[in-house]
């Protein structure tokens, strides 16, 4: 069997047995296509069909990282090409599947983003406290940040999940797992002139009064964690800064404050949550990077070193 004749029969899989889209049938192609230019350029076979080992795999994976493809990259053109080749075993076409235990590559561990203290002074003084809705997202903000709570798990409240007399929200986390947040005492006040105030006219627009919610939409029905980006974004817009902010990135800043200021890294990882420490433990690259500069700033021969 031709070369053409396999990808084509390979193509037809793609889109009549497993009814792949369009766009993902085009990528599988390119991907192959790709992988035979490799091959002929570099003289490892006449064609795909005929390679008899793992080296022009490997060969293809370092040329995809010496003209830069990122991991990313790297990794889906590798699945496409084993998917490809189990499908010419299965139908006999090849012997071998030269990409089957050719590991995919690990991804760099990236530093999660956080925001400063300042700014997020800016995005709460940006909230129009004297609103019902800028009130709420003056909450919200304070909230994300004083507990570090995925956005999910800040929707998902309930006003029978506060205890406000000891300080603490039970959350339900990844995996329905239970845990305890601690709040503060502005953050309890706050959520006590929202309940009996904000939450109230926010609910009288909606016909379901049994809705325990905590946070609501300006219709009265719960809030959504796309609501909630929604939000950020309008109270970054009214900060008139250009500064980026998800709910996530306020989770990172709860959890880098709380290290930087001497909290234990158990302790972060049971407020945020995390089965595994290792998980918590991204974030004291971030707090070490902090220390190296304040190291350089407060030492006097380290500054004598900087300014060389």
């Amino acid at each position: 069997m031709k070369e053409e004749e396999a990808i084509n029969k390979y193509i037809e899989y793609l889109t009549n047995v497993l009814n792949y889209s369009k766009n993902t049938i085009i990528s599988y192609y390119n991907d192959i296509i790709e992988f035979s230019l490799f091959v002929k350029q570099e003289k490892f076979s006449k064609d795909i069909l005929t390679i008899r080992n793992d080296r022009c795999s490997k060969a293809f994976i370092s040329h995809l990282n010496n003209i830069g493809d990122s991991v990313n990259s790297v990794n889906r053109k590798m699945a496409s090409l084993r998917s490809f080749y189990n499908y010419l075993v299965s139908e006999n076409i090849v012997d071998n599947n030269y990409f089957l235990n050719i590991n995919s590559l690990k991804k760099p561990k990236r530093l999660p983003k956080i925001i400063k203290e300042k700014e997020i002074v800016l995005m709460l003084n940006a909230c129009n406290k004297n609103t019902t809705l800028g009130f709420r997202d003056y909450l919200i903000i304070s909230l994300l940040y004083a507990t570090g709570l995925r956005v999910s798990e800040l929707c998902s409240l309930k006003t029978t999940d506060l205890d406000l007399i000891n300080l603490e929200i039970k959350v339900f986390g990844k995996g329905s797992k239970e845990r305890i947040v601690l709040i503060y005492d502005e953050i309890r006040d706050d959520l006590i002139h929202y309940i009996n105030n904000e939450r109230i006219a926010l609910l009288a627009k909606s016909d379901n009064e049994l809705n325990r919610t905590l946070f609501l939409n300006n219709k009265g029905t719960s809030l959504t964690p796309r609501g909630v980006r929604v939000i950020l974004d309008k109270v970054i817009k009214n900060c008139e800064e250009t500064f980026h902010v998800s709910p996530h990135m306020l989770r990172h800043s709860f959890a880098t404050s709380l290290l930087n200021n001497g909290a234990d890294l158990r302790s972060v990882q049971e407020l945020l949550g995390h089965v595994n420490l290792s998980t918590t433990q991204i974030y004291t690259h971030i707090t070490y990077e902090n220390l190296k500069k304040q190291y350089i700033l407060a030492h006097p021969r380290a500054k004598k070193e900087e300014n060389k």
